[in-house]
Order: C-alpha cells, then sequence, then structure tokens
C-alpha cells in the first residue's frame, strides 16, 4: 500500500512535470511574442553572421527573448543562420519567427538614379544592399569585367540604367553587378538597337546626349524636342554648346562634385577638357549623368524639327524658347540674362 502510494505521487510529479514541459514548449512555440506595434518589423542578417548578431536585432522586438533563445537551440537555427532582409509580422509566435528568419529571405525594390559619376553610385547602391561602397565600385570598374563588354571609365555609368530593381539585401557586389548588365542588355532591345542605328549613332553617343538633355530639361514632355536640337546640330557639324557640359568639365577639373553652379560664365568656356563642348567639338567621351529612361527615348524617339538653339523661358519656368536662326536666339538669350541678372545669380 505504502509502494503504492509512492509510485501514485510519483506519477502524478511526473505528470505535473510533464504538464508543466508541455505549457513551456506550448509557450516557447506557439504563443504571440512580438513587442512591437506595427504590422510587421523587419531585420538584416549579414552573410556569415552569428547568431548573437541576429539576437542583438531581435531584443527590441520582442516580449520574451530567452523563450526564443531556447527555441531557437531546440530549432538548431542557433548554428545555422541564414543571411538576407526577414518580416517579422504582428503577434507572430516564436515557432512562426524562426520559420521566417530562416527560409523566408524578402526581395526590396533597389533604385537609383542620375548619378553623376561611378563613386555615387556605388555609394547609393550601398545604402541599399549589404557591400559597402568600396566593394560595389571596385566590382564596377574592374578592368578585366569593362574590357570584356566594352566599357570604359567614361562609359561604364552607361550600363546602369536607372529604374527599380527587385533584389536581395543580401546580394553581393558581383552578383548585382551582372545583374545590372543583363537589365542593360534587356533595356537595349531590337527595337531601341534600330531605332539607334538609324540615327547613327552608337549606344554611348546616344547615353551621352540623353545626359545632357537630362540636364537640360526636367520637362519629360520637352525632352524630345532639346534632343533634336542636339540632333540638328550633329547633322550639321555644328558645336553642342551644352551648358551642362561645361559644368561637369569644371567639377571634373576641378575635383569637386559638391559645388552648386547655377550660372556658366565665359571664363568656364575656356575650361580645357574633353566635357566641355564649347571648346571641342563632338560629342563628349561619356555621359555627364546617369539619364532617365524617357531621356534615352526622347533621343531615340526626337522630336524632328529645324530648331538649333534654346534658352530657358522665363515667362514658363521650366521649358524653352527655341529659335531656328542665331538672330532669333539672340533676343531670346537677351530676355534670359536680363532675367537672370535681375535676380542677383553670378554664379
Amino acid at each position: 500500500m505504502y509502494i503504492k502510494k509512492i509510485l501514485m505521487a510519483i506519477a502524478l510529479v511526473g505528470l505535473a512535470v510533464a504538464a508543466y514541459f508541455a505549457y513551456f514548449i506550448y509557450g516557447a512555440m506557439f504563443k504571440q511574442n512580438t513587442a512591437f506595434l506595427n504590422d510587421t518589423a523587419y531585420i538584416q542578417v549579414p552573410t556569415n553572421a552569428k547568431y548573437e548578431q541576429v539576437r542583438e536585432q531581435l531584443v527590441p522586438l520582442l516580449k520574451d527573448i530567452k523563450s526564443f533563445d531556447a527555441l531557437a537551440e531546440r530549432k538548431k537555427y542557433t548554428t545555422n543562420i541564414k543571411a538576407g532582409r526577414f518580416a517579422i509580422k504582428k503577434d507572430m509566435s516564436n515557432n512562426d519567427i524562426i520559420n521566417s528568419i530562416r527560409s523566408k529571405n524578402i526581395p526590396f525594390k533597389l533604385s537609383f538614379n542620375n548619378q553623376e559619376r561611378i563613386q555615387n553610385l556605388a555609394g547609393r547602391i550601398a545604402q541599399q544592399i549589404e557591400p559597402d561602397s568600396l566593394s560595389v565600385l571596385k566590382i564596377m570598374t574592374d578592368k578585366t569585367f569593362m574590357d570584356k563588354h566594352k566599357f570604359t571609365e567614361a562609359t561604364v555609368l552607361n550600363m546602369y540604367v536607372p529604374n527599380s530593381y527587385e533584389v536581395f539585401w543580401n546580394t553581393s557586389a558581383e552578383g548585382f553587378r551582372e545583374r545590372m548588365l543583363k537589365e542593360y542588355y534587356r533595356f537595349w532591345n531590337d527595337k531601341r538597337q534600330t531605332k539607334r542605328k538609324a540615327l547613327n549613332l552608337t549606344v554611348n553617343e546616344v547615353m551621352t546626349i540623353a545626359s545632357i538633355v537630362q540636364k537640360e530639361t526636367a520637362k519629360v514632355d520637352e525632352r524630345p524636342r532639346v534632343a533634336g536640337v542636339y540632333l540638328n546640330r550633329i547633322k550639321k557639324g555644328m558645336p553642342l554648346q551644352a551648358d551642362p557640359t561645361v559644368i561637369f568639365a569644371k567639377k571634373k577639373t576641378e575635383n569637386d562634385f559638391d559645388q552648386i553652379i547655377k550660372r556658366v560664365l565665359f571664363k568656364d568656356l575656356e575650361i580645357d577638357s574633353p566635357y566641355n563642348t564649347y571648346k571641342y567639338p563632338g560629342i563628349p567621351p561619356g555621359p555627364i549623368t546617369m539619364p532617365d529612361v524617357s531621356a534615352i527615348d526622347a533621343v531615340l524617339n526626337a522630336e524632328s524639327h529645324n530648331y538649333y538653339y534654346f534658352v530657358a523661358n522665363v515667362k514658363n519656368f521650366g521649358y524653352h524658347k527655341f529659335a531656328k536662326t542665331l538672330s532669333q536666339h539672340n533676343a531670346n538669350r537677351q530676355e534670359y540674362v536680363r532675367w537672370i541678372n535681375g535676380q542677383g545669380v553670378n554664379r
């Protein structure tokens, strides 16, 4: 009888322990454990990260980090960390969170536009994906790669067509470059190549003219007309004489791309640079910025007209006045000069 009581007591203790263990497991696995108010929180797990690095990001997001630690250990997540960008939904349990961060790497929209130099683009990209700017720049300007695909230091920026692209946060610098190369060839499809050939221009020449158009006008509906002016000048053998190229030449010559130049001065026209289209005829060796798709297509679908000149329209800001003759242009230009002098803009 006494032995039976002992066995029953042991059984009851065992049941209690089992019940507590079951409760603990249930709480650790299935009880909601998020502490944030938004619908979704994100963590970014670096390549080759240790559990401590993941845990550090999770601490402010969870109510009970210790229960998460216990389950992460039990499910062997602590020794099997996956890199990437992961979502944690409000009211998720520890089990849901572990399932999410071990296998559901979420892509995002990486975007970039209108950078003046490959260095600036590398910095912009590094703000959005895991590799740092130096790693991205090194891959972008790798000479073997550029030679293979017929890019130069002056033209390599052309490979990166401004847009939004779906990528993973932990994409490598090389992986990003290869993706952009595919997008570049996809962009320059047969239709665009046919239009380019009809203009008797190379891809680089189209992109360079488009970069000038980009800088000349922010009005997308005006870009085909501005592009038409430059194509008319090229056909006639006239110098492009584009102020944005002079500004770029000044920045590049002085190695100062942070300076803000609102007005081109006569002395600037003497800057000795192949980008100075007042001093050197023809198309510059490369783009002066990354042109938007709208600017590129504006060149490929340029408006057919007889305009050779244009100047800012002070009565319709953002747009320009176009002229067929130099005398008409000079009259338009005098109006602009009077206006800008009145604004006190000296540089």
